[in-house]
Parts: structure tokens; sequence; C-alpha cells
């Protein structure tokens, strides 16, 4: 009921393109959100899906989030994983378009789950290097085992806690880091603000379930509120930030 009511506000404020003014974000919106151009990539993923859901395996799952609103038995088809917990078909269109728009170098994921994210972003930017944190052993090495047999060489899989993981990161700083588990307020914003030594100025920052819960909310309103964000997109399942420093402070919500 919260998702809903949430999604009732958010159709009643959000805009299109023509409710932006800024240049850069104008032009984000135009070019990478509603760009309509069907890449070859889009298939390659749509085939990736069907494996996925085709699958006859089942995992053991070790969830140290907030687990799913679906699927509550720890013993889980990835046939029933994929339509529950992993990118939709248009979250991965997405991300593939925002690696691709961007051209990210450095990327890293907080939640490999099938690999579905991962793969998408791996396939706009082939030179790219992708570090992928999953906190449950056995859908990594799935996802992993998947993407190999796929001949993908530019991801990194990682196992373990967020938290664990994310001290042992070498990488000095980040062109892109998705936010994709622990669905928990407190948690994101820890994770935000560990992240923050590793910005630059063209960083881009991806969260998602914003309007998972209040919590969730809540942690995206603190997000917003931060002295070293400048300007956010809310996509209502995804929330967008940027750090350049040279915008003005904005806050859109577009409509996808």
């Amino acid at each position: 009921m919260y998702q809903v009511l949430a999604y009732i506000k958010f159709l009643l404020s959000a805009t299109n393109q023509h409710g932006v003014h800024s240049p850069f974000v104008y032009n984000f919106v135009t070019k990478c959100l509603y760009d309509k151009k069907k890449y070859t990539a889009y298939k390659t993923l749509n085939n990736y899906r069907k494996i996925l859901k085709n699958s006859k395996i089942e995992l053991e799952i070790t969830d140290l989030g907030e687990g799913s609103k679906v699927l509550n038995s720890t013993q889980r088809k990835v046939s029933d994983m994929v339509k529950a917990s992993s990118s939709s078909k248009k979250e991965s269109k997405l991300l593939f378009r925002l690696s691709q728009y961007f051209n990210f170098n450095t990327i890293l994921e907080l939640g490999t789950s099938l690999g579905m994210g991962t793969y998408a972003l791996a396939l706009a930017n082939q030179s790219s290097v992708i570090t992928t944190i999953e906190g449950c052993p056995n859908t990594s090495a799935f996802a992993k085992s998947k993407l190999d047999d796929l001949d993908i060489k530019n991801i990194h899989f990682k196992v373990g806690s967020f938290a664990e993981r994310i001290q042992k990161l070498k990488d000095e700083n980040y062109d892109f880091i998705y936010f994709d588990g622990h669905h928990n307020k407190n948690a994101t914003i820890q994770y935000f603000e560990a992240f923050l030594p590793k910005i630059h100025n063209d960083t881009v920052f991806l969260f998602d379930d914003i309007y998972w819960s209040k919590g969730m909310t809540e942690a995206w309103e603190y997000i917003k509120n931060h002295e070293s964000v400048k300007v956010t997109v809310d996509c209502f399942h995804l929330g967008i930030v940027f750090f350049r420093r040279e915008q003005a402070k904005e806050h859109f919500k577009i409509r996808l």
C-alpha cells in the first residue's frame, strides 16, 4: 500500500523533458532516459533473461539484506528469482544506456543477484572494469558461471557483506556505483557516505527501489539533501545522483 500511494504522489508531481530547464539534465533525459533506439544489446540481454527463466536450478539463498517481498523461502528457483529479484527488462535497458551515455570505466555494483544488471553494464562498455558484490555465495557463483559461459571478461565477482567488502576495495574512485541490495534506510545511508571519498566530479550513483519502504524513501530524502549532492533524478523505481560542482542544486522527478 505504501508503494501504491507513493506512486500516485510521484505521478502527480513528475514531469518529462519539457519540465527540465538544466541543459545537462535535459540532454540526459532526452538522449539517455528517453533514447528509443533499439540496440542489439537489448536482444542479447533478453536472450540471457530467457536462459534464466528456463533454468531448472534451485539455489540455497543467504540473504543479508531486507529480503524479498515475493520470495520467502531460502530455497529458490532461478526461474522465480529472475521475475522477483533481478533487474527488470526496463531497468536492464536503462543500465545499458546509462553506461553507454556516460562511458563509465570503473563501475561498482552492490547486489549482483543473477547478473542481469551486471551483464547490461558489461555490454555497454567492454573495456570497463566492473566489480560486483553479492552477499549470497550460491547466487554469485551461479551468475559468474553463466556470464563466464557468455565469455564476459570485464567483471570481478566478490562475495560477502557489503560492509565487509567495501573496506577491502582498492579503487581510488568510481565513475558509477549501483546500489541494488540491502533495502534498509540506515544501511543505504551508511553505504552512500562510505563511498563519498571515492567519487569525482562526474561520478554517478544509482539507487534501486527508493520507494521500496518508508525507510528507503527517507534514505533517499537524506541523500538528496546532502551537501555533496548537486542534482538528483527520481524515476520512482530508481534514483540517480550527480555530484557535478558546476550545477545548481536541483531535484527532478521524471516519468519513464
